[in-house]
């Protein structure tokens, strides 16, 4: 019991071999059924990958052959076919299949001659070799005849089709509907289209339902210049079918076709080479709510190649829409006899009636049923018009195709009547015809009707006389006939026949398009010649006077008539001259310019249709006559034009002798031997016209078509002669067999035939003896013949398949008897020399890539030669004695070609030829590889022989994807490494040669993840147990695991479509290289990212990328080593000449990039380089003029500043590169925010952008989504040093707000506190985010990651108070300098620190720091620690020196506040100095130098508890103060309690003052690191130290707890400072809390 109702299940035959996870089901299907079956799902892989990849063209070709197979398939699999049926259907599957196989660039399928595949098991391999030719040949031909078809369809024939598919008419109309749908010419005015009909009805569907949504329509015939009309419009006129007017009622006269609307679309198409598919809608002209929907394709040639090669497109429900025209090329065997009718306008009188009539045209053929009013319908006996209410002059422009066999033409007429038709139902039928007008067909003289305007002679209509033809046809249609009657008879046209004649006209236009009838009275006398035998020869000679277009319009029936006049006046001469000059013409006028592509209607006319057996005999007769006859004047006209036609006359002749099957051989011999008798008397007959003749054959008779030609008469007579030659050896006296070598290819030259031998093996009866003979006497002859013959000879592949034929037929015995025929040592080394060499250079550069059963089985006997020749390698060359280095050198070699050839790598195919090859071959990889690894571990101590040389061909042999093999071959670099330690022990192991060919090999499409996490493992767990390698070898392994990583996600990058994610892993590359010294590989990889830079238009990151190679190369004439020069460079440079080079497209990336700064300060370095080394002063001119444009443009041209963002990507879906980072982007002009995290989205479609720009938590960043956070950041401008203290325009300045930075700030408001209603600013805070990226933008990449620093909570508090001091020196110095400014900012600091109400920070830090648990599990923060103390401690004279100025300032209202302040300060103090020393602030107000920043000099004051000492300290003084004077003006500025004791004053000069400050400058970095990383206490209290630290001039006491800190502030920053203002800025919080800086 079952799911499916067993009518859905069809159970299928087949056979299961084994059980369980051996069970193998085989279908019972035939084997071509089981190959279409495979082949169809190879096929949809490829299907899909077109889909993905967006290959329209290809995926739909794909698709048509696809299911023209599904259909073969099931045709065969239904079992109804008849045998014929069947082995022509299969004939047909298999060149589908390999066709399909072919194009696709799958594999060949070689078969026999009933199409079964062959098995190479049980074919000999020259047999197989034949029959990959015979499928190639054909496959190819078959391609070659395709391309042929396309290339005369698009470039020689020039005929289209359009496919036109109606999906939908909308259109409330009400009542039935008629949509005609034409092709037109609106700057010619005219329809180049019948029309194509369709019948809607009043509910809005298609008359014919099963039809709907699918009307298709094919309009043909269409040339290349109807496709390069200015204009070409599709229109569809609208006819209503109903009542006189859209109203409701029942007495309405019904059936009248009434205009309603037209549609018109414009479907120019300017390129007509293309297949074009259109979708649209058809609007109306006028404004209705309405639409017509339509899908156009073009398809290249006539109806029957659209037919056979879009099956799916036109079928039998497709209407055949003709072109109201000839095509271009009218092939033999088209008939057509088309007659178009136009009714165009009439005049009719009223009458009695008080109202213009409405009028209604009724047509009709007499004697014939013929008309079309569209195609898509059946024809009718007549066409009843549109009507048009009341209009005195209607024009209808209604056309309707009138088809009549051409034998009934001459008999048929067309008949008008005209009606007046009423709205009324009941006075409509009593309406009679009014008037009644024809015409004929055909004309008296037998010409049809001539194309153009008709004026008819509208009779009045009698009901009785009307009907009988006879009576009206005496009497003269059309006025023109009248005019012509007039002018024969003279006299005036008075109507007195039986029909009276009405005031009425009427006018309608015919188009005959017809290959039966002419309108040429000349053309129709040849074409008639039987009815005139006697007015032959005038027919004849007015042909040659026929315009052209009409002769190749009736082409076939003209050369017809031709031939039947020369077969049927066979036994007279009389017409012959005149035939032959007839033709003469015809040929000449297709040679022509203008008709030239009817050529391939004449070569179908004369292998399709031509049939006159004898006209050999006539045309031979004609030519010879004129080239004996030359001297005539007369005759050498004729001659030169007969000249110019003898290619097709050779043809014509050559053909009516093959036709002419009883034909007497030596008489054609003996007609073509006189002709060219009578050409060499020609050739040297003098002749005034003989200069122009003779040039005319000998270009004729040197032309490759003519040779072939004659090439055709020398078959036809000396076809016996051509026999294939075999060369037969006799059988061996030994064997009971028979062994054949045949020598036979022949190759057929123009008039001969040459004969070249192939060598083909065939073995019948006992075979060992008949091998070993073969072997023996042919084998090394066989080789040598193959090395040396050239690749490209097409006789390579016949030998090398003999060659291996004979190998396959060799057996181990057979091996080492043939080895043991050599007669020394050299002779064996020679032969496998040769035979290594010989095998590695015929893998798979002999046999195409697609002949895989050829190639595998090549290799397959060349793997089995290997393994007998490396025995013999093992036997005779091991020892010591008769090593032979190039002997097992070229042997390692082939095997590593072997086992790396693209034939075995199967992890590269399909699963379905996979599987082919291992149940057929197995894995000849392995087999090979472990033979590679058992020779290496033989050789013993002559490895070191090999090292480093096989570290490459070794490392290919790794990489092949196959686990056991890598396992069992990755040993072997360990091996290397320790054999290079045991006999060469100073030498390491070399891993340059190793890093060069992994590059190499991975960005090849070599190695995989498996391959790294393997390699690393595997040497690690080698290395780790030797006792020497351990260290070395876990070095190697972790690099080239490394290496590995990065080289894996660039090669897999390299193929994603976001050129960021290439770049970023390019830079990974390079940068490990660069690390790695490997200068070659990091310039090659630095070039890649300059070309992905350009390709996106990052002209300034090309620019810095290109200058990390100049910076390898010096301004010297050295020569440049072959690695420095880029891989484009073939010149051999010097590095000064190559640099230059580099600096010029540098600079001029950087012009593009609007980067002039960086161009000119390059420019400066080169221009210098001109100046005063390479004194080149042209060039040096030219790049001053550059400099000067660009300094032009940086004051003058706009720059956008570019934005910068911060993105982070969080989750686990990210690539590691990326993975929960946080980089900074800079933005492309006019890029903003939300446009740039569209671009980011659109590379990670399933990324989810964040909306906070906090940092993420951990449930985010180990997600496996993807998440993308984006925001803006402003870069944080660091003006240069030259431009400080100086009025710089801000031009100059807005460079640097956005380049030469590495630093940027984001800022997020928020609230701090209760919100105030009344100002909501007074709660806002902001927090200020810094990034530092890792490197400074402008850089190679225009985006870089985000340094982060962990800070731990105790350097948070180091900091912190350091910022407070900071700002607070600040503060108290601009106070003190400035009696203007506000005291508010001064009260409120004090208060946030003094006032313990509101003061926190340092209860905390005693709290969080000082405690002695904190000290015992952190003991290595104790100088932290200290440093902290002291820091405190620092904040008592600052705060004391604020109180004091706050004092000064102090109003009456702050008075309070005050005293409070001074309050709270006193006991801070007691405390502060208690616990953490007294620290003494003594400032002196001097100016160090006039041209440095105003650093403010310092004096140092110690005070202990029972001593006060003061420490010498230099004080610079300007030279215009005297020592005394500026000794004693210093002591004056302290304070009676502070000063020192001695103070020495030196007066030194500037430039010593200068050299002094600077001196102390370069002190404070070892200053720095020494107060940051040791104790203060080690610093010796016998000497004093300056120590610069931050801001502040900080000296140590005698006692370690003291330190005496003085404020350092340059006079630059703090005007800076001021003009920034103060900002309120977040004080992190408490100690103990980690905070992570960016």
């Amino acid at each position: 019991q079952g799911i499916f109702p067993a009518s859905y299940i069809h159970l299928k035959e087949a056979a299961v071999e084994g059980i369980g996870q051996q069970e193998i089901i085989i279908p019972a299907d035939i084997p071509l059924v089981q190959e279409l079956g495979a082949t169809l799902r190879e096929w949809a892989q490829i299907w899909h990958k077109f889909f993905v990849t967006n290959k329209t063209t290809q995926f739909r070709s794909l698709q048509q052959m696809a299911y023209s197979l599904i259909e073969y398939r099931s045709q065969i699999v239904s079992g109804t076919l008849p045998k014929d049926d069947l082995v022509e259907l299969k004939k047909k599957v298999t060149a589908k299949i390999d066709y399909g196989n072919r194009i696709l660039g799958l594999d060949l399928v070689v078969r026999d001659e009933a199409g079964n595949t062959l098995d190479p098991d049980w074919t000999s391999t020259v047999t197989l070799f034949r029959a990959h030719e015979t499928a190639s040949r054909s496959v190819d031909d078959r391609i070659q005849e395709e391309k042929m078809r396309r290339q005369t369809l698009f470039s020689t024939v020039h005929t289209y089709s359009l496919l036109m598919n109606l999906k939908n008419f909308v259109c409330n109309i009400g009542e039935d509907a008629e949509l005609l749908m034409s092709l037109y010419d609106p700057d010619q005015s005219e329809f180049i289209s019948e029309n194509f009909l369709v019948r809607w009805d009043s509910m809005g569907m298609p008359k014919e339902i099963e039809k709907l949504n699918n009307l298709p329509a094919l309009f043909t015939d269409l040339s290349s210049s109807d496709l390069m009309r200015q204009r070409l419009f599709l229109v569809c006129q609208i006819i209503r079918v109903g009542s006189m007017e859209l109203k409701e009622g029942k007495k309405h006269t019904g059936g009248l076709r009434r205009p309603f609307g037209v549609a018109v679309m414009d479907i120019t198409d300017k390129s007509p080479g293309c297949v074009l598919t259109v979708s649209a809608s058809l609007n109306f002209v006028a404004c209705l709510l309405a639409g017509l929907f339509v899908t156009l394709k073009l398809l290249p040639g006539d109806l029957a190649q659209v037919r056979k090669d879009y099956p799916h497109f036109v079928d039998r429900s497709t209407a055949i829409v003709r072109k109201m025209g000839f095509p271009e090329i009218i092939l033999p065997g088209n008939v057509r006899n088309d007659i178009y009718v136009t009714l165009l306008q009439g005049e009719f009188d009223r009458g009695k009636k008080k109202t213009p009539k409405n009028v209604e045209v009724i047509l009709s053929v007499h004697d014939d049923e013929a008309i079309f009013p569209g195609a898509g319908y059946d024809g009718i006996t007549e066409y009843k018009s549109v009507i048009y209410y009341q209009v005195k002059q209607p024009c209808w422009n209604e056309t309707v195709k009138v088809t009549i066999p051409i034998e009934d033409v001459c008999r048929c007429h067309l008949r008008v009547m005209f009606r007046h038709r009423s709205s009324q139902d009941s006075r409509d039928k009593s309406e009679k015809p009014f008037g009644m007008a024809f015409v004929r067909l055909m004309r008296g003289d037998g010409t049809t009707l001539k194309d153009g305007r008709h004026e008819l002679i509208v009779y009045k209509v009698d009901v009785k006389k009307v009907e009988d033809a006879k009576v009206y046809l005496t009497l003269p249609a059309t006025w023109a006939e009248v005019e012509e009657k007039e002018k024969q008879t003279g006299k005036q046209f008075h109507h007195s026949g039986v029909i009276p004649v009405t005031k009425d006209s009427f006018q309608l236009a015919t188009l005959t398009c017809s290959t039966k009838l002419t309108q040429n009275v000349d053309l129709l006398g040849l074409l008639n010649w039987r009815s005139n035998p006697e007015d032959l020869d005038q027919s004849l000679q007015r042909l040659m006077e026929v315009e052209g277009g009409e002769i190749v319009k009736f082409l076939q029936d003209t050369l017809d008539a031709l031939f039947n006049i020369m077969m049927e006046t066979s036994e007279k001469d009389t017409y012959d001259t005149l035939v032959f000059n007839a033709l003469v013409f015809i040929i000449t006028l297709i040679g022509d310019i203008k008709f030239q592509h009817f050529n391939p209607v004449l070569e179908t006319y004369i292998n399709k249709h031509f049939s006159a057996t004898l006209a050999y005999m006539k045309l031979t007769r004609v030519l010879n006559y004129y080239v004996g006859h030359a001297e005539e004047p007369v005759l050498t006209e004729r001659l030169y034009a007969a000249l110019k036609a003898l290619k097709y006359l050779f043809r014509f002749i050559v053909q009516s002798r093959v036709l002419y099957l009883r034909y007497d051989g030596d008489a054609f011999f003996n007609s073509i031997r006189t002709l060219f008798l009578s050409f060499n008397t020609l050739m040297d007959r003098p002749l005034d016209e003989g200069v122009k003749i003779k040039v005319s054959w000998r270009k004729i008779v040197s032309s490759s078509c003519f040779l072939i030609y004659l090439f055709h008469f020398i078959l036809l007579v000396k076809s016996r002669n051509l026999r294939t030659k075999y060369l037969k050896a006799k059988q061996s006296p030994e064997s009971g067999g028979e062994i054949m070598i045949m020598l036979w290819v022949n190759r057929v030259s123009v008039c001969r035939l040459v004969f070249v031998p192939e060598v083909v093996l065939s073995v019948q009866g006992p075979t060992r003896g008949h091998v070993q003979l073969i072997m023996e006497r042919l084998l090394r002859r066989v080789n040598r013949t193959v090395i040396s013959m050239d690749r490209s000879s097409p006789l390579i592949g016949h030998y090398l398949a003999c060659m291996t034929a004979i190998l396959k037929q060799m057996d181990d015995m057979h091996y080492a008897h043939y080895i043991s025929t050599f007669k020394t040592r050299q002779d064996i080394i020679d032969f496998l020399m040769e035979t290594f060499i010989m095998f590695k250079d015929l893998m798979g550069n002999v046999f195409p890539a697609d002949w895989m059963i050829m190639n595998l089985v090549q290799m397959q006997v060349f793997l089995r030669a290997i393994n007998q020749y490396s025995d013999v390698l093992n036997m005779y060359f091991l020892d010591q004695a008769h090593f032979e280095l190039q002997l097992w050198n070229n042997y390692f070699h082939l095997t590593v070609a072997f086992l790396t050839h693209k034939t075995l790598q199967l992890e590269s195919f399909s699963q379905e030829k996979r599987n082919k090859i291992l149940n057929k071959y197995g894995d000849m990889r392995k087999t090979v590889g472990f033979k590679i690894r058992d020779m290496w571990y033989n050789l013993g101590p002559h490895k070191m022989k090999f090292i480093p040389a096989m570290v490459g061909p070794m490392l290919e042999v790794t990489l092949v994807p196959e686990p056991e093999l890598r396992k069992a071959t990755i040993p072997i670099f360990f091996d290397m490494m320790q054999c290079e330690h045991n006999f060469s022990p100073g030498r390491t192991f070399e891993t340059n040669e190793l890093i060069t060919k992994l590059d190499q090999e991975v960005e090849g499409g070599r190695g995989d993840e498996q391959y790294k996490v393997l390699l690393e493992k595997t040497l690690l767990e080698h290395c780790r147990r030797h006792r020497y390698l351990s260290q070395s070898g876990e070095e190697l392994a972790l690099l080239l695991s490394s290496l590995l990583e990065n080289l894996l996600a660039y090669r897999t990058i390299t193929h994603d479509e976001s050129p960021e994610h290439r770049m970023s892993c390019t830079v990974n590359v390079l940068n490990f290289y660069k690390e790695k010294k490997r200068e070659d590989i990091y310039i090659r990889y630095l070039y890649k990212l300059r070309d992905l830079h350009l390709d996106c238009e990052n002209y300034t990151e090309a620019a810095y990328t290109l200058l990390l190679h100049a910076e390898l190369l010096e301004w010297s004439d050295k020569p440049c080593a072959p690695h420095l020069i880029p891989r484009d460079g073939d010149h051999v440079w010097t590095q000064q000449e190559l640099k230059e080079r580099l600096f010029q497209e540098i600079i001029c990336y950087l012009d593009k990039g609007k980067m002039w700064e960086k161009a000119i300060e390059l420019g400066k370095q080169l221009a210098k380089m001109h100046e005063s080394h390479m004194f080149d002063f042209m060039e040096l001119s030219q790049l001053l003029k550059k400099q000067a444009k660009f300094y032009e443009n940086i004051m003058h041209a706009m720059r956008p500043q570019p934005e910068y963002f911060a993105v982070g990507y969080y989750g686990l879906g990210f690539p590691s590169f990326l993975r929960n980072k946080m980089f900074i982007y800079r933005g492309k002009e006019y890029e903003w925010l939300e446009d740039f995290s569209l671009k980011l989205l659109s590379q990670f479609p399933n990324a989810t952008r964040m909306t906070s720009t906090a940092p993420p938590g951990d449930n985010i960043s180990n997600s496996p989504a993807q998440h993308i956070q984006s925001f803006t950041v402003k870069p944080v401008l660091t003006v240069p040093q030259q431009f400080k203290d100086k009025g710089v325009p801000e031009q100059i300045l807005n460079y640097y707000r956005t380049n030469e930075v590495d630093q940027f700030q984001y800022s997020r408001p928020f609230r701090k506190g209760e919100k105030d209603p009344d100002n909501e600013f007074a709660t806002m805070w902001i927090e200020r985010t810094t990034y530092i990226s890792a490197y400074r933008f402008p850089g190679i990449l225009k985006w870089f990651e985000v340094k982060s620093e962990e800070i731990s909570p105790l350097e948070n508090a180091v900091e912190t108070m350091e910022m407070a001091n900071e700002k607070l020196s600040n503060l108290v110095q601009q106070q003190a300098c400035d009696r203007s400014l506000s005291i508010n900012p001064l009260s409120m600091m004090l208060s946030g620190i003094v006032d313990p109400a509101v003061m926190g920070g340092f209860s905390n830090y005693e709290k969080a720091f000082f405690t002695d648990t904190y000290i015992q599990e952190h003991p290595e923060d104790h100088e932290r620690i200290e440093v902290l103390k002291q820091l405190i401690a620092l904040q008592i004279p600052l705060l004391a020196d604020g109180i004091h100025i706050h004092g000064e300032k102090t109003t009456e209202q702050l008075k309070p506040l005050h005293n409070r302040l001074v309050t709270c300060f006193a006991d801070l103090r007691e405390k502060v100095e208690k616990h953490y020393g007294v620290i003494t602030l003594v400032r002196c107000q001097l100016k160090l130098l006039a041209l440095l920043p105003s650093y403010q000099t310092l004096l140092i004051q110690s005070t202990g508890p029972s001593q006060t000492r003061v420490q010498p300290v230099i004080v610079l003084l300007p030279c215009q103060d005297s020592p005394d004077d500026s000794q004693s003006s210093l002591l004056s500025r302290f304070p009676s309690s502070s000063s020192p004791t001695v103070c020495c004053c030196v007066a030194i000069t500037t430039q010593a003052a200068l050299c002094f400050f600077f001196f102390i400058l370069l002190l404070k970095s070892l200053v720095v690191f020494m107060i940051t990383h040791l104790s203060l206490s080690s610093f010796s209290p016998f000497f004093p130290l300056l120590i610069i630290h931050k801001q502040f001039l900080v000296v140590p006491s005698q006692r370690s707890q003291d330190l005496h800190a003085f404020p350092l502030r340059g006079g630059q920053q703090d005007r800076q400072k001021e003009q920034e203002g103060v900002e309120h800025e977040q004080i992190p919080g408490p100690a103990g809390e980690a905070v992570r800086r960016r």
